[in-house]
């Protein structure tokens, strides 16, 4: 009997299939309890479909507080739109930890890649760790863009950016993504000084070119801009659709300014960070499934708590806008750290309420279900 040629099918499946699946089921009994597609992770880390994950392929320092990362995503990766961010995972100390940056490349490179940029956070971890270890061939952890601090398919035709410190990084990504598109383009940006600003070359360059008009304020010397003082370099205010990200501090204010002129439907903006008051006199956090017991002082979010605890929290952009962070509680009290606002949960509620846990500190004893 002859046997069959090569590429030839028995049954349904062919020939060389069947040797293919035949040899992939001996590799797995050799590897047991590891499958061979865990070794393929640490070979090609980027072939996963389930498991989302980038390379860093360049770290371009910014300024001396700042770094670039160039990422290169694996299977699985979906187009951001300019203005979206992504949580990021990094390995510190044996533990992930998840943070939120914005894109700051163009959005459809051609080499599939895109950037994130890092600016150093007062004691933060993971911000530090980057600046201080990222390196060409380091892996990380990604989620999939999100985010509605995005400019309209067709973007206006008269356009004002308000930024402040690392706020010009979305900003960044739709200018380079769309200014070809925006002719009449004002960039209004603080830092601490010239050396700070984030892209300050690149600002620099675009606006000697004519292509955009660009007003830096250095705040060492000139102090944090006012929403007045605004008006008077951009006249025309409140004819521009605006895009402003930075300190609640500074988007208050904005918001304000746009409110009382009946322009807040044409402000939109991004906060990094939650405006935080002072939450009451604290409380303990418990955290009931695994027994963990927090101390939660004034101010301090129920999330940075139960990790300083050793509590395993899941987190997200931490800044009260993905809901990543929720978690059910039983019983307590939390204030919301932008505004003030009580929550209190008894335990004749009769159910567990969803608390922001990024957003959220104790304003007395809490008991949580995790």
């Amino acid at each position: 009997m002859l046997s069959p040629a090569p590429g030839s099918r028995l049954g349904d499946v062919p020939v060389t299939q069947k040797l293919r699946n035949g040899a992939w089921r001996v590799v797995e009994l050799i590897t047991t309890p590891v499958v061979p597609a865990d070794y393929l992770d640490v070979i090609a880390p980027l072939r996963n479909p389930t498991v989302l994950r980038a390379r860093i392929e360049a770290v371009h320092r910014e300024t001396a507080n700042a770094v670039t990362l160039e990422l290169r995503p694996g299977r699985n990766w979906e187009q951001h739109r300019p203005g979206q961010y992504i949580r990021l995972g990094v390995d510190v100390n044996g533990t992930r930890l998840w943070r939120a940056y914005s894109v700051s490349s163009a959005a459809g490179r051609k080499d599939g890649r895109f950037t994130v940029t890092v600016n150093a956070v007062q004691d933060g971890v993971v911000s530090g760790h980057l600046l201080r270890h990222a390196k060409r061939g380091m892996i990380v952890n990604l989620d999939l863009p999100t985010g509605d601090f995005v400019l309209p398919s067709t973007p206006p035709a008269k356009a004002l950016f308000v930024t402040a410190g690392s706020g010009i990084t979305p900003v960044m990504g739709m200018l380079r993504s769309a200014l070809h598109q925006m002719p009449d383009v004002v960039v209004v940006h603080s830092a601490r000084t010239a050396d700070d600003v984030v892209f300050g070359a690149e600002l620099r360059a675009l606006a000697s070119s004519g292509r955009i008009r660009l007003i830096e304020r250095h705040t060492r010397a000139d102090g944090r801009l006012k929403p007045a003082e605004l008006a008077s370099l951009v006249p025309d205010l409140f004819e521009r659709d605006t895009w402003a990200c930075g300190p609640g501090e500074m988007l208050d204010d904005l918001g304000s300014h746009w409110t009382d002129a009946g322009a807040a439907d044409r402000l939109h903006v991004e906060r990094f960070r939650p405006t935080v008051l002072v939450a009451g006199d604290g409380g303990t956090v418990a955290f009931e499934r695994t027994g963990t017991v927090a101390d939660a002082p004034a101010g301090t979010s129920i999330l940075e708590a139960g990790e300083a605890a050793g509590q395993l929290m899941k987190s997200g952009c931490r800044m009260g806008i993905c809901f990543k962070c929720v978690l059910p509680m039983r019983e307590g009290i939390v204030r919301d750290l932008r505004d003030g606002t009580l929550t209190t949960v008894t335990e004749v509620d009769g159910a567990n309420v969803l608390i922001q846990t990024c957003i959220s500190a104790a304003a007395g004893p809490c008991r949580f279900d995790a």
